[in-house]
């Protein structure tokens, strides 16, 4: 594994993160005793560096990550999130109030099993709450020891000025992949004039940029994708041409087409750290060796190339979703 720095915290993490998420949530059924042996051979592979939220199976995932850090805290550069809250309906809305964080992280703690959370997130940005006063009451939590560093998600260019006025902001979570590249405009370049790391999620399209989905009807019924816009039959058909056209590409390369992408996510800038989301050994070790993927130049220029020439099509997320990235 290759490592990285983590905006200017200082912190060495594996080029390759290892997104949670779906060990307890969204991607179908659980299976805990794979995902306790990928999180397991994750740390065999050097992948040091894994997300988590609090959100993810209401607590259950951060409950699943406490196993192995029981023994292995050490090992385990440890970022999670808060901010979003269930409602009785099972709908959710977001919540970035003082209040309301401080007994999240006591909350996330307690769960995890740790004294301190590497890197806490705002899992998106509160409009009705002043980014100043989530910044600042999360400040308060690094002066308390509960906290090393800051993070926030989805944020804005704007969000991000404001931020970090008050407290450094070490990363900004947000989708960055080959079919999401909106960051690319104005909050990329923002992020690196303040020194932010970023961390892209969900780098491999949500399973679509790895050529193992040809088919949305093969997903379990519970898979929170059959309610996305861009899996839905027609932007998905649509959105497969692409995927073949990048397969080609990537077995000129020698290499996986999640590969390819994660190699091509890497080669944007030392700066970025992609945390490619799975629950199996096996893909977590394909997505391990992209860091062995070298990209030229000539390469990079075929792939941008290559990707001007189709249109993405369907959101990544519902509207009301949508109304919550990039704010």
């Amino acid at each position: 594994m290759q490592y990285r720095t983590l905006g200017k915290s200082g912190e060495k993490v594996s080029a390759i993160g290892l997104g949670c998420m779906g060990m307890a949530f969204a991607y179908g059924q659980r299976d805990d005793q794979e995902s306790q042996a990928t999180l397991e051979l994750a740390l065999d592979l050097g992948i040091n560096f894994w997300d988590t939220a609090d959100m993810y199976g209401q607590g259950y995932n951060e409950e699943q990550l406490s196993k192995v850090l029981a023994t292995r805290r050490k090992d385990v550069f440890l970022a999670t999130k808060f901010g979003f809250r269930y409602k009785e309906d099972g709908s959710t809305y977001f919540d970035g109030s003082p209040d309301y964080l401080r007994k999240a992280c006591d909350a996330s703690l307690k769960r995890l099993g740790v004294d301190v959370i590497d890197l806490y997130y705002s899992h998106r940005v509160d409009d009705k709450v002043p980014i100043e006063e989530t910044v600042g009451a999360m400040a308060e939590l690094v002066k308390a020891g509960k906290v090393r560093y800051l993070g926030l998600s989805e944020a804005s260019a704007n969000s991000l000025r404001k931020a970090s006025a008050v407290h450094p902001i070490t990363a900004l979570q947000s989708e960055y992949s080959l079919f999401v590249r909106d960051i690319e405009k104005e909050i990329l370049p923002t992020a690196r004039e303040l020194g932010i790391g970023i961390v892209p999620y969900s780098p491999l399209g949500r399973g679509a940029l790895t050529n193992t989905l040809r088919d949305i009807s093969s997903l379990d019924p519970t898979d929170f994708r059959r309610n996305l816009p861009r899996f839905q039959q027609e932007a998905f058909e649509q959105n497969l041409r692409i995927v073949t056209a990048l397969e080609k590409v990537a077995g000129d390369k020698g290499c996986t087409l999640a590969q390819l992408a994660l190699a091509w996510l890497l080669a944007q800038g030392e700066d970025i750290v992609p945390i490619p989301g799975t629950k199996r050994r096996k893909y977590l070790q394909e997505n391990a060796g992209a860091v062995d993927v070298q990209l030229s130049n000539d390469d990079l220029q075929s792939i941008n190339s290559l990707m001007g020439g189709y249109q993405i099509s369907g959101e990544r997320y519902s509207e009301g979703g949508m109304k919550l990235v990039n704010r």
